[in-house]
């Protein structure tokens, strides 16, 4: 409860995710199709959540860092809880796309 507290005011660990794609991590768009082509973020692979287990064979490596987002965030913290749950190592929930344009 309480990191979900930190979370919605913007405390805790903040994460330089500039500095995570310079490093060569994966941004990670969890929108569907549709919302995707409607815009995203340069660079970013699109694997819908609703078809997240069928397409996890574009992520391969598990070490590589792996920055995750979509419209409103709930999408994206489901995605890293299932990612972290198949062995990835480096997931980062970036919450929506808003926010992130702005740290990138």
């Amino acid at each position: 409860m309480i990191q979900v507290i930190k979370k919605l005011f913007g405390l805790g660990t903040k994460v330089d995710y500039d500095e995570l794609v310079k490093q060569g991590a994966v941004i990670l768009d969890v929108r569907n199709e549709d919302e995707f082509n409607m815009g995203h973020i340069k660079g970013a692979v699109n694997i819908p959540l609703h078809s997240f287990n069928d397409n996890l064979v574009t992520l391969t490596e598990k070490d590589t860092p792996i920055v995750i987002y979509c419209v409103r965030g709930v999408r994206s913290a489901v995605a890293k809880k299932f990612l972290l749950s198949k062995g990835f190592l480096q997931v980062y929930d970036a919450g929506n796309i808003d926010k992130l344009i702005h740290r990138l």
